[in-house]
């Protein structure tokens, strides 16, 4: 019996003392709760595990592509990929730092083995950079865009490069071509019957020949010429044809001429098969180039690029429009000119090691940024654009 009553008596001090806690855990916060606010470590950790991001200081590459990512005398970084960034890391609460790279291709070398949690430039998102890297959502499209002189083109240039040009040859080898048979069929008709196209073979398809590039040019004498009914008919028709001919061939090349002496040598990405084109050594560009079969000289900076074309030395410049606008407004401006034309569209992304963790935090971070005002207003102000 007393057993019993002991028995039934804990049970219900521990009832009492259940009620106690439950009620104790509706009117103030929990122990665990205490003590996780009380625990910076243990707020930190379940913060990391929530976003993917390590608890240190992260490591951030860029490089200097004007307007995106420059760096002042100070060391200090600005640009629109950084302030993007500055933005998303206050958000996110993280420390970091940079360490620059003197190329895109090295950034995603080093980004590739691990070296940096992020990089953060202007990266443009290629099918053969995201098999050795991952690439946040595109914060900013674009595409390529072409530097010319903006200076007239001498028309003495223009002439020797018309005429040295494959369409020029061209029309100018099916021209004498057709010469060539007519003098051929004129000797074939004439040399038993006209004494001018006779005196054997050599000497009659000579005088044959020579007689149909009179009558093609309008230089003949009238001293001589066909005789039988078929040459003549073959003489009528060919300096009919052959005026109407020289006259399109002549406009055509006048047309040409004045054109590219308003409008320039290069005026979209249609003329680049035909003049001497430059490129960064590595970029987006170059593939894009590879792949059209154009002909390219590469360069190690978009600086040096501009110089060789500011210089004659190449005749047009491909590289990202926005980067190749801001740097001929910053240094070129007086010299050369930047295309209304914008091809090949590119977007830019921020870039991570494969497998990264905090990739989703970074892609929603991004996409929550670009959405807002500030974004605007960093656009415009690097880049004059409302978008």
């Amino acid at each position: 019996m007393r057993m019993r009553i002991h028995y039934f008596g804990s049970i219900i001090a521990f009832s009492v003392f259940a009620l106690v806690v439950l009620l104790e855990n509706l009117v103030s916060p929990s122990f665990a709760q205490v003590t996780i606010k009380n625990n910076p470590a243990i707020t930190q950790n379940l913060a990391d595990a929530s976003t993917g991001l390590p608890d240190r200081e992260l490591v951030i590459g860029t490089k200097e592509a004007p307007p995106f990512a420059m760096k002042a005398p100070d060391g200090t970084w600005t640009g629109i990929s950084i302030d993007l960034w500055r933005q998303i890391a206050d958000k996110l609460g993280v420390k970091f730092r940079y360490v620059e790279e003197p190329s895109v291709q090295s950034l995603v070398d080093d980004t590739s083995r691990g070296d940096y949690d992020l990089s953060v430039a202007a990266i443009t998102i290629t099918a053969e950079r995201e098999q050795r890297i991952d690439f946040s959502q595109p914060y900013y499209d674009t595409g390529l865009g072409i530097a010319v002189s903006a200076n007239r083109v001498s028309v003495w240039h223009e002439i020797i490069r018309t005429m040295t040009s494959f369409g020029f040859l061209q029309a100018a080898g099916a021209l004498i071509g057709i010469s060539l048979l007519v003098g051929a069929l004129i000797w074939v008709f004439e040399h038993r019957h006209n004494e001018d196209f006779g005196g054997g073979a050599a000497k009659g398809l000579g005088a044959s020949i020579w007689w149909s590039a009179e009558a093609m040019t309008q230089a003949s004498t009238g001293h001589r010429g066909p005789k039988t009914l078929a040459g003549r008919i073959l003489a009528i028709i060919w300096m009919v044809v052959s005026i109407i001919t020289i006259a399109v061939f002549t406009a055509s090349v006048t047309s040409a001429l004045t054109t590219r002496q308003i409008r320039g040598l290069v005026n979209g990405v249609e003329d680049l098969p035909i003049v001497r084109v430059g490129a960064v050594n590595g970029s987006a560009t170059t593939a894009f180039l590879d792949t059209e079969r154009i002909r390219h000289r590469d360069f190690q900076n978009v600086q040096d690029g501009l110089k060789a074309l500011e210089a004659g030395a190449i005749d047009a410049f491909v590289y990202d429009k926005p980067l190749l606008t801001w740097t001929v407004g910053q240094h070129f401006s007086s010299n050369l000119q930047v295309l209304d034309v914008v091809f090949d569209p590119q977007n830019y992304g921020m870039a991570m090691p494969q497998g990264s963790p905090y990739r989703e935090t970074i892609d929603i971070a991004i996409l929550e940024a670009i959405q807002g005002e500030k974004w605007k207003k960093t656009l415009f102000r690097y880049l004059g654009e409302n978008r």
